[in-house]
């Protein structure tokens, strides 16, 4: 019998560490090269050739990666991650510059496939004239004098959806909470007049978008990604189909959609950039407010005094409903300060809004450094929203906090600048509905110790807070 002699394992490995070696040299010399004409680079480190620090990223909390950063280089550092040199920012005073004062210099940039999901023309992926356009146009129909007709529609919706929580043993809070908020969504987009035939479909759809969006970006056949490309494709046509509808009949209807067919003359948006924006709302309006939805179960939970006080201050605007046989209106939903904290903290400890990427359009000095043009630029939501310097013992949740105004520039959940969400008060305003409602007849139990952190892609508790709701009176 013949045997195989193999050479030892580190005589092979030997050639390849020294490839690895020279490639790693070659790359660093090319690296030093680019940015000698850019001396004044903020601190940091790049990390491996190509890769950066992108494994360092993703195999540990986010939190922990900014952090130790910030720590040791300050509240503004390069790194290299997703293929794209950095800076990352952690300075509220920066932060304005970026996204308020110097904006015109730090462009929206997201990865293009990310771009073909949701359309090219929405709003978030433009600046200039026509995103101040279309900012208008949006805001009009989330400004508060717009949403105040909206409160009963949305009320409608939260007793169907208790009544069926109520009937299972479990419930998975992320994916009804998702199913919540796309229901809003759908009211302040389409206004009252869509069929329910029209919403299941558009809703099959929408859901292969996401779940492609939040997928590896491969176009092969079978992919999550491909799917959705292929959904996308039918989405718009259904869209082209309701707006061909509404026009034939001469009545807009409401919502967003009402609005943009209703525009004239040079204002007139084409069917492409009606559908791109529409999808990009619902898109930004679905999966921010259900995480935020699902942490505010768990916080109340976990706090067992502050549930109480929330509980109280709900009882009474019931009881007043009661005696005067009414739903829910607007200025009760102002009349709910206890609440209002409670959401305030909820979005700083949740920060599901983490980061945000822009882009430098041309060398930008900020400083004493330079931003090269290109380069990626991400104001660190989070790591501002847990900076003692602004909210002390950050780590704790205290809506108590917010019985003062934070300082400027500090709490940004809702971005900052002309980029900044536009559907903010819907947002507050459907937590308060559903907060109402559940607080004053149900009460739930988190199933399971497990206390950790996912990302799908903005963080929620694990396995989506899986909790069983139980009826204490009828709704």
């Amino acid at each position: 019998m013949s045997v195989l002699i193999l050479p030892p394992l580190h005589f092979l490995l030997s050639p390849f560490l020294v490839l690895l070696f020279l490639v790693t040299l070659v790359c660093n010399v090319l690296l030093r090269r680019m940015q000698s004409g850019h001396r004044r680079l903020p601190p940091g480190s790049m990390g491996w050739p190509y890769i950066g620090e992108t494994l360092s990223l993703y195999t540990q909390n986010p939190n922990t990666f900014f952090s130790k950063r910030q720590m040791r280089y300050g509240k503004i550092f390069k790194s290299h991650i997703l293929g794209c040199p950095s800076v990352m920012i952690s300075s509220p005073e920066i932060t304005k510059i970026i996204l308020v004062t110097q904006s015109h210099l730090f462009k929206p940039t997201y990865p293009s496939t990310k771009e073909k999901l949701i359309g090219p023309q929405a709003v978030f992926f433009h600046q200039g004239s026509y995103h101040s356009h279309l900012k208008k146009l949006i805001q009009s129909s989330f400004l508060p004098s717009a949403i105040k007709d909206q409160v009963r529609n949305i009320e409608n919706i939260v007793p169907g959806l208790l009544a069926t929580w109520e009937r299972m043993d479990s419930i998975n809070t992320l994916h009804e909470m998702k199913k919540y908020s796309y229901e809003v969504a759908m009211i302040s987009v389409f206004g009252n007049n869509v069929e329910g035939k029209e919403i299941e479909g558009l809703k099959h759809l929408y859901h292969c978008i996401e779940k492609g969006y939040n997928s590896m970006p491969l176009n092969l056949p079978g992919t999550p990604f491909n799917k959705a490309l292929k959904a996308r494709k039918l989405l718009n046509e259904r869209l082209k189909k309701i707006m061909q509808k509404r026009g034939e009949s001469g009545e807009y209807g409401g919502g967003l959609l009402g609005v943009f067919l209703g525009l004239n003359g040079k204002d007139q948006l084409s069917d492409s950039q009606i559908a791109d924006n529409i999808i990009g709302v619902i898109f930004a309006a679905h999966d921010t407010t259900a995480s935020v939805l699902t942490w505010l179960l768990k916080y109340l939970h976990d706090h067992p005094l502050l549930l109480d006080a929330v509980k109280n201050e709900q009882e009474e605007i019931r009881r007043e409903r009661l005696v005067t046989r009414r739903g829910i209106t607007w200025d009760d939903t102002r009349r709910m300060p206890i609440t209002a904290r409670v959401i305030q903290e909820t979005l700083r400890t949740a920060s599901i809004l983490s980061f945000l990427f822009r882009e430098a359009v041309e060398d930008v000095e900020i400083e004493g450094y330079i931003i090269p043009r290109g380069w990626k630029v991400l104001p660190l939501f989070r790591t501002i929203h847990y900076s003692s310097d602004f909210f002390p013992d950050p780590n704790k949740f205290d809506p108590s906090r917010f019985e003062v105004a934070p300082r400027p520039n500090t709490y940004m959940p809702f971005g900052s600048g002309a980029h900044s969400c536009p559907g903010n008060e819907l947002a507050k305003l459907e937590m308060f509905i559903l907060i109402h409602h559940l607080t004053t007849s149900f009460r739930w139990e988190v199933i399971g110790e497990d206390n950790g952190i996912q990302y799908v892609p903005f963080p929620v508790p694990k396995q989506g807070l899986p909790i069983k709701v139980h009826r204490i009176r009828e709704v």
